[in-house]
């Protein structure tokens, strides 16, 4: 396999390893000189069809301290405007000598057909397609999660951690890859969130749902709890009364922080909507993740390209 496509790639042997390979990489991030010579001579493709701070700026700094080439490629000013395809766009970047290219697009699928529909030779990493899948995030995610309660993380999985997915879980691709790669890592899974943005075939593959956060921290014995954005730009109908309902009844704030566990952990993908899904009690916490996601970001990316253009396959 070269390509990252899904968390679904990946079985708990490769995720443990890429996660494992993470942790090496830490140590890089931590230098005076954070730059490694292995993917020397290597171009990496940005391609990217929707905004993106932290997904994009990852990738393209996980890149740079592998030594590869980076083009970053924004939709907004390209030919793409134009009406050019992405079948066209891809070919015209390889053309150009692309070895890997990162991709994040609108359309649910889009990864898929770049690497599969035989357009490109080159490896292809989803960095999100549509409300499909975000693989790399919930690697990321994984990996913070490991990192905070294992002293020595490399080799230790996530076993019988109790994680707790909440809020806007139908147009959430985090959500998706989350749920697929934790359970693959051990954990047991519950989705929260109003019985609008639930979709039955997700809360099928959970360990358990709940319409109320409050009755999830009573009932779940939560270890951990992952907010989501709450993503009113793929809203086309009113889902949940208003901000300030959602908010009351589903949003993360400080006394419902105090009834978590005193170690349970929080995390968020971002960027926060602070005061709906979750307030600054919160995510400014000694509990929150938030900050370590962003730095374990670069590490779990570095990880990733390492393994598909230097260490082989990611599933051997």
């Amino acid at each position: 396999m070269k390509h990252l496509l899904s968390a679904a790639d990946l079985d708990r042997h490769s995720a443990i390893e890429l996660l494992d390979i993470a942790s090496e990489m830490s140590g890089v991030n931590e230098r005076e000189i954070k730059k490694l010579p292995t993917l020397r001579g290597k171009t990496v493709v940005n391609l990217f069809f929707e905004d993106s701070t932290r997904t994009r700026i990852s990738f393209e700094v996980a890149a740079k301290r592998l030594s590869a080439d980076v083009i970053n490629f924004s939709a907004k000013g390209s030919s793409v405007s134009k009406g050019e395809s992405l079948k066209d766009t891809a070919q015209t970047l390889e053309a150009m000598g692309a070895d890997a290219v990162v991709v994040r697009h609108h359309a649910s699928g889009a990864a898929h057909a770049l690497a599969n529909r035989g357009w490109i030779s080159a490896s292809v990493v989803n960095a999100g397609d549509g409300t499909h899948e975000h693989p790399s995030q919930a690697l990321l995610d994984a990996y913070s999660l490991r990192e905070a309660i294992h002293a020595s993380p490399a080799g230790q999985s996530l076993e019988g951690l109790k994680v707790a997915i909440v809020g806007d879980i139908a147009h959430s691709r985090v959500a998706r890859s989350n749920l697929t790669l934790l359970k693959t890592l051990g954990a047991k899974v519950y989705l929260v969130g109003p019985a609008t943005l639930l979709p039955g075939a997700l809360t099928a593959q959970a360990d358990g749902f709940s319409y109320s956060l409050d009755d999830a921290i009573e009932d779940f014995d939560l270890d951990a709890v992952m907010m989501l954005r709450v993503q009113l730009e793929r809203m086309t109908a009113s889902f949940f009364p208003s901000e300030r309902e959602y908010a009351r009844i589903w949003g993360l704030n400080g006394d419902r922080l105090s009834r978590l566990k005193s170690d349970a952990l929080i995390l968020h993908p971002g960027p926060m909507n602070r005061g709906l899904e979750i307030d600054a009690k919160a995510s400014d916490s000694k509990n929150s993740l938030v900050l370590r996601q962003v730095a374990n970001g670069v590490n779990m990316r570095m990880a990733v390209l390492y393994k598909l253009l230097a260490g082989g396959s990611i599933n051997d």
